[in-house]
């Protein structure tokens, strides 16, 4: 039977002028999507805002176009990453009918589609680099050494050396969601370096480090089962509660310090507190289903008001901000 096409479209995939688009179609597009592991992008998102905020009280200048590369070139990094450590934990036998991670599972997508989308996505944030080397102020060679530096990180966080199956996963995502990730978008925001937004970050660190943690401690069993290390299976159930309550108010005592001593300000991002108390119970119960998007939800909405404090606050109550 012969095939009638509108513009390219199958004929009976139009319907009232408009393109119907094929379940299947769709259906890959939202697994793709999955693969990305969205809902953890606030990891890269609130130190980018906290950088970019930190740069204009520090020099007086912000540039909207410069800060939507920055978060293309950080989303982008990201996105590969996750799916770089969707791959060789696949490839490596540690993803298994209770891990989180469906994508490769469940069979939603190859091996292969997993990886030539993670290049993809490299390709996107080198993309973002180049145009940030032509927007920003920085030089070229100061905006290299930190892109390829977390670049590198999202790489052998579980491929290469496979830092996560060594017990120094904790540590990559503490610097490259926390302190690399706040200079870079100050740099390219300033247009020099600065080891003020470094400080500045540990807070917020802290609270992404314990995204990961959730997630390590929810797998500890499956994890030691398939032959690797993490800051959870080292520590035991105990240790790790232990750790992750540090991770979950550290960051609220260092806000209730500056709240004393710099800027009442400070005050704000402690509100998230709450939410704080809650995943600590559940946590401590045992129900560690679902933590690590729970505590992405808390990292935005800490992130997002200690951004907010800074942009409050006047640059005179906020420490170490002079250039």
């Amino acid at each position: 039977m012969t095939k009638k096409f509108v513009n390219g479209v199958q004929k009976s995939e139009v319907k009232n002028g408009r393109v119907n688009i094929p379940h299947s179609f769709q259906s890959q597009l939202s697994q793709y999507f999955a693969a990305l592991r969205p809902w953890s992008f606030t990891a890269s998102f609130t130190p980018v805002a906290l950088g970019s905020t930190l740069a204009f009280k520090t020099s007086g200048t912000y540039d909207l176009s410069i800060f939507l590369v920055i978060c293309l070139t950080a989303l982008s990094v990201h996105a590969a990453g996750n799916l770089v450590n969707t791959y060789f934990d696949y490839t490596r036998g540690i993803d298994s009918k209770k891990s989180d991670d469906r994508t490769l599972v469940d069979r939603l997508l190859s091996p292969a589609d997993v990886a030539f989308l993670g290049g993809v996505f490299y390709v996107m944030g080198c993309v973002g680099f180049l145009l940030l080397a032509f927007l920003s102020p920085a030089k070229m060679e100061h905006i290299a050494l930190i892109y390829f530096g977390g670049l590198s990180s999202s790489f052998l966080y579980t491929g290469g050396m496979g830092l996560k199956y060594i017990a120094m996963g904790d540590l990559v995502i503490f610097f490259t969601f926390g302190p690399l990730t706040v200079m870079f978008a100050f740099l390219c925001q300033a247009g020099q370096l600065s080891l003020s937004p470094f400080l500045y970050a540990i807070p917020l660190a802290l609270n992404t480090v314990g995204i990961l943690h959730s997630n390590n401690t929810r797998d500890m069993e499956s994890d030691k089962s398939a032959g690797i290390m993490t800051i959870a299976i080292l520590l035991g159930r105990t240790g790790s509660y232990l750790l992750f309550a540090a991770l979950l108010f550290v960051p609220y005592i260092v806000f209730i310090m500056m709240s004393l001593h710099c800027t009442k300000w400070m005050l704000l991002p402690v509100l998230s507190v709450f939410l704080a108390f809650r995943y600590e119970r559940e946590f401590r119960s045992g129900h560690l289903l679902g933590m690590p998007k729970k505590m992405a939800l808390l990292n935005l909405f800490m992130g997002v008001m200690y951004v907010c404090a800074c942009f409050m606050a006047d640059k005179s109550t906020l420490p170490n901000l002079l250039l």
